[in-house]
């Protein structure tokens, strides 16, 4: 069953943990990622990127700029893009005059940097105006590109404003000549362009961008490999050590209908793989949906971590192969997993079945959100599963899992992507078909429908297990709720009366057609009672291991609780238990206990001496909350003795 995402404008988050987590962005993280944008933290690492639009504007004005004079990675255009996106979402929640205003100037900004042709980078346009559109392996264009779309139609949906919305449509016909007309094997070397055109052509209803959105899936890997053409006729890189053309990373061996596994860039991955499943929707391309739910499988199968992260080593920030899932030289980055986010949602929209909403939960509450630092000021660009200060980030095998996260990097493209994420997760939550309702996702708020009814959910999840659903308005309709893999005993009841799920439950949604009626209530109760988590024996670095998860959350040891973690063993026949809710602990936690026991180290690098065991209680945290008390060290997978 084919659906819709919501509009953002339809959800008003409550003061539940979402609402939180979105107040958070609104609050704090935007007015601080705006500052470092314009440069204005002197001890943060430098961006540049608002003022690189303003040379860009300068010199299209006959203004003296150097080539030199541009900072920063060929992609910072993108940061400011998912900032202004983040920012429209932020703005659906309430007025707020002076973000407003802040936006207002950087579209006016981004404005008056774009060619006469509708061309807009600031990149090319200041340090190498002669080599537009001639490095689509690497230069980043269409990706810069496809960002600002997506910003574009956001802040037309939720102001109305169509300033950026006319600046990216006169880009995207720009786009549409150079590679419908002039250079028509040509395709993104990071893919982004492909789900932004979609997007875009809903805000427009200009066919010529989904048609161009279809034509860069159908061209990416045809041979003779175009990557591999243009840079023997290219005699210039972005990158000043450019390594040989890996075709897995740039999504190009095969052509995509043909792609049985994940490989490669892990985000370039998941975006393709997004704009994949929406073409499929929108064109009923049973070829592309089927190769969808290959690479699907494919991901998280054999290729996912428990957290929802992907990606499993820094060479290449890729996946490798199947099992391959070590937990501290990960990668795992913060964009891969709202990219896998993306992926799940749009196959929803393709076919409601509850292993999506799952995933897409599963990613959300563990990776996207442990991607930022409970202050909304420090950000994890890849997320470990283990850490060991003085190891972690400090040796070269392990040098990218950092025990504590930066204020910011050079390659800064998680910090906004979490922003608008979390900003627009009401869009997440919810989908709409044209009989049906969908909660994928719990979050309290209110949500408008379509279907003539409103619902205001009220919820403690993911901390606790239930979720009413109040209905305002009348109509006859279907709710399908998602009932989560996870939860082995669940109740959903209408106006009290238990509804028998094996009768109304189908691939994880339980589906209630009804005439609603103003102020009838579906609650939901699911089972958090929490549980050891064991591995394949298929995955080397979780042979003879456990996690522990509760609800969607997966927990983590850290030593400001436990002591040293590393000698820790979780006992064979232990049952976790749930503390109570702590309000003051880490925002507000769960915390979880589990028998275990403590190596005694012998001291000696290796002794014939057998170990010896003491009894340890091993106290967990929700791993979204971890490294926010200091650097120590940190496990989620612990032997089992």
């Amino acid at each position: 069953m084919k659906s819709n995402r919501i509009s953002v404008q339809s959800f008003h988050a409550d003061d539940g943990f979402v609402g939180r987590v979105q107040k958070l962005v609104r609050d704090e993280v935007l007015p601080y990622q705006y500052k470092i944008l314009n440069d204005a933290l002197p001890d943060v690492e430098k961006s540049h990127a608002i003022e690189n639009i303003r040379l860009a504007a300068k010199k299209l004005k006959g203004g003296d700029v150097k080539p030199e004079e541009f900072y920063g990675m060929v992609f910072q255009d993108s940061d400011v893009a998912k900032w202004i996106e983040a920012a429209a979402y932020a703005l659906a929640a309430g007025e707020n005059p002076e973000l407003e205003k802040a936006v207002d100037e950087v579209i006016a900004l981004y404005g008056a940097s774009q060619h006469e042709d509708g061309y807009v980078n600031s990149y090319f346009t200041v340090k190498a105006p002669d080599r537009m559109w001639t490095n689509m392996r690497e230069a980043h264009e269409l990706y810069c590109a496809g960002h600002m779309m997506e910003a574009a139609v956001a802040y037309y949906e939720v102001t109305g404003k169509r300033s950026l919305l006319d600046i990216m449509a006169k880009n995207a016909d720009c786009i549409y000549e150079q590679f419908m007309h002039n250079n028509t094997r040509a395709c993104p070397g990071h893919p982004e362009a492909e789900l932004a055109l979609m997007r875009l052509w809903r805000a427009t209803g200009n066919e010529k961008y989904k048609a161009l959105a279809k034509h860069f899936i159908d061209v990416r890997g045809e041979a003779p490999n175009y990557f591999a053409e243009e840079e023997a006729n290219r005699n210039w890189n972005v990158w000043q050590h450019t390594v040989e053309l890996d075709t897995d990373y740039t999504q190009s061996t095969l052509p995509v209908r043909e792609q049985k596994d994940a490989v490669g860039h892990a985000v370039r991955a998941v975006y393709l793989y997004t704009g994949m499943a929406d073409v499929a929707k929108e064109t009923d391309d049973a070829a592309l949906l089927a190769a969808c739910r290959r690479l699907w499988e494919s991901i998280t199968k054999r290729r996912m971590y428990v957290t929802g992260g992907i990606g499993s080593t820094f060479m290449g920030e890729a996946f490798t192969v199947d099992y391959d899932l070590p937990n501290d030289t990960v990668y795992a980055e913060t964009c891969a997993s709202i990219g896998l986010m993306f992926f799940a949602k749009k196959l929803l929209e393709n076919e409601h079945r509850g292993e999506y909403g799952d995933v897409m939960e599963r990613a959300f509450y563990n990776t996207v959100l442990a991607g930022m630092q409970l202050d909304g000021k420090r950000f994890f660009y890849v997320n470990p599963l283990e850490v060991v200060p003085g190891v972690s980030g400090k040796a070269v095998t392990h040098a990218q899992d950092l025990p504590t996260r930066p204020q910011w990097y050079a390659c800064a493209c998680c910090p906004p992507n979490v922003a608008r994420i979390v900003s627009s997760f009401g869009a997440y939550a919810y989908s709409e078909s044209e009989d049906t309702f969908f909660i994928d996702l719990y979050a309290g708020g209110t949500v408008q429908t379509q279907k003539g009814i409103a619902l205001t959910c009220k919820t403690d999840f993911p901390h606790g297990g239930s979720a009413v659903y109040t209905v305002s308005g009348a109509a006859e309709t279907t709710i399908a709720v998602r009932i989560p893999a996870w939860s082995e005993q669940t109740v959903l009841t209408v106006n009290g009366e238990a509804i028998d799920l094996s009768a109304v439950t189908r691939d994880g949604y339980a589906y209630i057609t009804r005439a609603w009626r103003d102020g009838d209530k579906l609650a939901l109760t699911l089972d958090m009672t929490p549980h050891l988590v064991y591995a394949s024996a298929k995955i080397a670095a979780d042979s003879g291991k456990a996690c522990v998860q509760r609800g969607a959350l997966v927990y983590c040891a850290e030593e400001v609780d436990n002591g040293e973690i590393l000698p820790l063993y979780i006992r064979e026949d232990a049952q976790p238990r749930a503390l109570d809710f702590e309000p003051e602990t880490l925002g507000g936690i769960v915390p979880v206990v589990v028998d275990g026991c403590r190596v005694q180290d012998s001291g000696a690098l290796y002794s014939t001496e057998k170990p010896r065991f003491v009894e340890k209680e091993i106290r967990l945290i929700p791993y979204y909350t971890w490294a926010n008390r200091g650097e120590n060290q940190m496990r989620v997978w612990l032997p089992v003795r």
